[in-house]
């Protein structure tokens, strides 16, 4: 005779950390895109980063310089930019979608931008250039 033997199986479970979606300031982002936009305001950029979950207008302002200055190694953010093209007797305004990725940014941090950038890109959709940033060597 064989005597049965029970086998009780203990799983652990960890808790997991569920990915929570970023939502927007979408007014104040929609005021700040066309306050860029517009010819009758003198700012020429702005600047979206985050608060916690939600994406918001940090700044506006005038100068690529000071558009540069707002992009930090540690942080996630994007800006949206007006350019000035031709010469004196033909001028018009390009604009520049930027994304930005600080070296100093997490993985998991990093791959949630592209979903991220989604998100921002149902408000901020007109511009002729577009690109991901890295390194303020690369502004």
């Amino acid at each position: 005779m064989s005597e049965a033997v029970e086998v009780e199986q203990i799983i652990e479970t960890k808790p997991r950390k569920m990915a929570l979606p970023t939502s927007l300031d979408k007014d104040a982002i929609r005021e700040a895109y066309e306050d860029v936009r517009s010819n009758l305001t003198d700012n020429e950029w702005a600047v979206f980063k985050f608060d916690g979950l939600k994406i918001v207008c940090s700044d506006k302002g005038i100068g690529f310089d000071e558009f540069c200055a707002q992009f930090h190694d540690n942080e996630r953010a994007f800006g949206y930019i007006r350019i000035q093209m031709g010469d004196e007797m033909s001028k018009r305004s390009k604009f520049m979608f930027v994304t930005w990725i600080g070296p100093e940014v997490g993985v998991m941090q990093r791959a949630k931008m592209s979903t991220d950038k989604s998100i921002i890109k149902d408000v901020i959709n007109n511009f002729a250039v577009e690109l991901q940033v890295e390194s303020s060597n690369d502004l």
